[in-house]
């Protein structure tokens, strides 16, 4: 076979296809409480036991502020990609599916020929993902002045899976076996020289 496609592309690809799949069901986002939020709730305890409360519960106010201020910037649970992305979740979904085939059938094959164009279709298909995953990392949904969103393993691992998708299908090929370029190196320069080895 004169050239084939790198085993190492495929592999490279189908790991990130891989990764991209398992990413979207792993804590995309960290939500946390924003200050103005835990202000809020202060605020409302301080009403609430100045109403309700006596003298021992009003006592306790100030510990109980000082837990909810403790709140302030801390992550108080996550989402994954599939939680909260309808659309984009699938899209991932099919991309590392999609990936996965394209990058194991030739690897299941003896060998493929030189255009078979999976080396394409497996960088579109990483670049598509790529591409939802950095609007998703720069818009992100529902961030307003009560909740705080911060990027979790899922972001970045979809992220990685991603760019090993296009790194795979623009993995170079690999060249003629050291003798048969050795060969056509020898042919090329007795053409040049007039010389040859049997002379």
């Amino acid at each position: 076979m004169a050239r084939d496609r790198s085993r190492t592309g495929w592999l490279v690809s189908a790991l990130g296809a891989i990764v991209l799949v398992v990413s979207v069901f792993l804590p995309f986002y960290g939500v946390g409480l924003t200050a103005r939020a835990v202000a809020f709730m202060q605020q409302l305890q301080s009403e609430q036991v100045q109403r309700f409360g006596n003298a021992a519960l009003q006592g306790e106010l100030g510990t109980l502020h000082a837990r909810v201020g403790a709140l302030a910037g801390q992550q108080i649970g996550s989402v994954t990609a599939h939680q909260v992305f309808s659309t984009i979740s699938v899209v991932l979904l099919i991309a590392g599916g999609l990936g996965v085939l394209i990058a194991l059938l030739p690897l299941a094959r003896e060998g493929s020929p030189e255009s078979d164009g999976t080396g394409q279709w497996l960088a579109l298909l990483g670049a598509i993902a790529a591409v939802c995953v950095l609007y998703r990392m720069a818009v992100r949904p529902t961030e307003d002045e009560v909740l705080s969103l911060t990027l979790r393993e899922g972001a970045w691992l979809a992220l990685l899976g991603s760019v090993a998708m296009v790194a795979g299908g623009l993995w170079p090929r690999r060249l003629r076996s050291a003798r048969a370029s050795d060969g056509a190196l020898e042919d090329a320069w007795s053409g040049l020289s007039g010389w040859t080895p049997e002379a």
